[in-house]
């Protein structure tokens, strides 16, 4: 059996929001009835300030999805859909004081489902036809994009995880393959840190290479990346490329890196963008 947290057991009893909101301006789909598990995340957005004022879920699944469900809702309520962007599934299982290991795709439903309201209110298509990737898993309609999400949102290593946190390969299991070689494409990517051009490798070139290792999963996994250019008396230059280039979070990202490199090397180390 799984152990559940008391703050899961209270969300899959008494939901919050569990209802149609009959103004939503936002709706996202996501999963599938006749695959197990299917979320409607409905939003009634403000149209001045982009904040959600609202927001009501349908869940057919697990108690985990019920859950999990009603915590994202919380959890975005009262935010623009600029900062509800940011809400990962890792949040949605925290605010629940964990979730077991095998239940953690609820919460990865969760943020699939927000992302698809918010393109919705935006006006964009996603996912149509897996356009982001190869169709992966037939049993639970799982591709590429969304396992490569998953993957760099939660540092995944294992073919284990991904069922985990995406049911792929929970059906048949004659995806199995097809998983492993997307995961170990993903991995490769991660731990090459493109170059983009290099002066003269500093004394403290490795600290900065880890720091930003560390850091590229979770800009890949907002549609961005970061490549070194140069690292010479104490100052870095990274080039920030996709949806990282001229975002507003931009000196945000430059200031955690600082702030990491600072730690790591014991010294002032300066970022800039190139």
């Amino acid at each position: 059996m799984w152990n559940y947290s008391e703050k899961v057991k209270d969300h899959f009893f008494n939901p919050r929001n569990a209802k149609v909101v009959a103004d939503a301006n936002a709706v996202g789909d996501v999963g599938s009835i006749s695959c197990g598990d299917a979320l409607r995340l409905m939003l009634r957005v403000d149209p001045q300030s982009e904040t959600i004022l609202e927001a009501g879920f349908q869940t057919f699944g697990c108690g985990s999805a019920i859950a999990s469900s009603s915590a994202l809702t919380e959890l975005i309520i009262g935010r623009t859909l600029q900062e509800a962007e940011s809400v990962t599934n890792q949040q949605i299982a925290d605010y629940l004081d964990g979730l077991p290991p095998q239940k953690m795709h609820c919460s990865v439903m969760g943020q699939e489902a927000l992302r698809a309201a918010i393109a919705d209110y935006r006006g964009e298509t996603i996912d149509d036809d897996h356009e982001e990737g190869k169709l992966i898993c037939k049993c639970f309609g799982v591709d590429e994009g969304h396992i490569r999400r998953a993957v760099l949102t939660n540092g995944l290593t294992t073919l284990e995880e991904v069922i985990n946190y995406t049911k792929a390969g929970g059906g048949c299991t004659s995806c199995h393959e097809k998983i492993e070689l997307a995961l170990a494409d993903i991995l490769a990517e991660q731990q090459a840190i493109p170059i983009t051009f290099i002066a003269q490798k500093d004394e403290h070139w490795q600290e900065v290479v880890d720091a930003i290792t560390e850091l590229r999963p979770h800009i890949q996994a907002d549609g961005g990346d970061m490549s070194l250019v140069n690292v010479a008396n104490h100052k870095v230059t990274v080039n920030l490329s996709g949806s990282c280039s001229g975002c507003m979070m931009t000196d945000m990202t430059l200031a955690w890196l600082q702030q990491k490199l600072m730690e790591r090397t014991g010294c002032f180390m300066e970022v800039v963008a190139a």
